[in-house]
């Protein structure tokens, strides 16, 4: 199959265009293409994704190789993404240098705890 990409770069408004070949061991009735649509753009939410994981936390260059490691570290990983997604941060890099310098609260119920630190943003 041939896929044509063209993308639209909201800073600079630059219109880019590739055209991507795949093979797939569907038959044309088994993958119509709505399906390879919505194959393609769900792998590249997984690439945006570890390309997030690997240009913040520099996942490429981790040494971790053994047993789980990996994995775990990968969810450990998601995890930070995902809770500074929930907390309102757009930008992942952003957001850990903000965390970095105010954390978030300790405690499960800290947006209504009644410690003196812990409602403090």
């Amino acid at each position: 199959m041939k896929i044509h990409r063209h993308r639209t770069d909201l800073k600079t408004g630059k219109v880019t265009r590739q055209t991507v070949h795949a093979i797939t061991d569907m038959t044309s009735s088994e993958a119509p293409p709505q399906l390879i649509s919505r194959i393609a753009r769900a792998q590249w939410g997984i690439e945006a994704l570890h390309h997030i994981r690997d240009t913040t936390f520099a996942e490429d260059a981790s040494r971790i190789r053994t047993g789980h490691g990996p994995d775990n570290m990968a969810t450990l990983r998601n995890h930070a993404i995902n809770t500074l997604r929930d907390a309102g941060h757009r930008g992942i890099a952003a957001g850990l240098r903000e965390v970095s310098y105010t954390p978030f609260p300790t405690h499960s119920t800290c947006w209504d705890c009644p410690h003196p630190n812990c409602n403090e943003t």
